[in-house]
């Protein structure tokens, strides 16, 4: 089943940046993922404000992949130089309507 990421992401500081894209697009692509958004265009339609820098939609082909991403050990210092340079939060949903 597909899985997405959902991230929001405000920089606190710029200096991890640089080196953080390249591994980041490079894992996520070894892990079978695909970016689907990474904007700082985005409006929030409804409810409290929720601010955030940029939005992140990733895309993956299983639950499975996502979780490896986020265990390789390629991306892991990036990973804490990301947490300690921003505000981030990250939603794993599952590509299915509970509803339907």
């Amino acid at each position: 089943m597909t899985y997405y990421s959902v991230l929001d992401v405000t920089p606190t500081a710029e200096d991890w940046i640089p080196g953080y894209l390249p591994t980041a697009n490079e894992r996520v692509a070894a892990h079978g993922g695909k970016y689907l958004a990474r904007t700082a265009t985005h409006a929030q339609m409804e409810g409290e404000d929720q601010p955030a820098g940029l939005r992140i939609i990733i895309e993956w082909p299983s639950e499975e992949a996502a979780r490896a991403f986020m265990a390789d050990p390629a991306y892991a210092p990036h990973l804490a130089s990301r947490t300690k340079g921003s505000v981030s939060h990250h939603y794993l949903i599952a590509g299915q309507d509970d509803l339907a």
